[in-house]
């Protein structure tokens, strides 16, 4: 057995209005990325107008990478940090009161390595309400962060998260259970 790259290669993965849509958000990008640091109601409008669904009260820096707006939804009153990778091939979607640290890599792309020509994946993301995603770390494809859970810093997440529940390591590991003090 041997692979078929030339047929993933040859083959489109996507529409030609999403290719239209890709060629547009190039320029788009350009204003996003080159915004004040502060400016985080400009370029939630950016991302609106390009079809992400954007919360109230939302931060987005600018160093942010996002690679598909359209596929983008995040709840009020939440927050991405610098130089993350939203790598939203497929839907990404982020919960109220959410943050996401810096250099965190949301991957909702993959390819299917059970196929010879390993054609293009796009599962979902879910981050869930009040999730506290730390610093540099690795959300995998189809992969549901519950409600309160927290990521720890240079965590691999490859499986589904509890709700309120902690998490670290690589590959990630349950620590324990999140409670708020009073």
């Amino acid at each position: 057995m041997e692979l078929n790259i030339a047929e993933n290669r040859n083959h489109l993965n996507y529409s030609k209005w999403i290719y239209v849509k890709r060629i547009l958000w190039t320029f788009g990008k350009f204003f996003f990325r080159n915004s004040p640091r502060i400016a985080f109601g400009y370029r939630n409008t950016i991302l609106r107008l390009f079809g992400a669904k954007i919360g109230k009260h939302v931060h987005i820096y600018s160093s942010t990478v996002i690679w598909f707006p359209w596929n983008l939804e995040i709840g009020d009153w939440s927050a991405i940090g610098e130089e993350t990778l939203i790598y939203n091939l497929g839907k990404v979607t982020i919960g109220e009161k959410a943050t996401v640290s810096h250099r965190v890599h949301v991957c909702a792309g993959t390819h299917d390595y059970t196929d010879p020509a390993l054609p293009l994946l796009r599962p979902e993301i879910r981050i869930g309400n009040q999730t506290w995603i730390c610093a540099n770390t690795f959300i995998g494809p189809d992969i549901e962060i519950g409600e309160g859970a927290v990521i720890g810093a240079g965590t691999v997440m490859v499986k589904d998260a509890e709700s309120w529940g902690v998490y670290a390591g690589n590959p990630a590991k349950y620590i324990k259970k999140r409670i708020l003090k009073h």
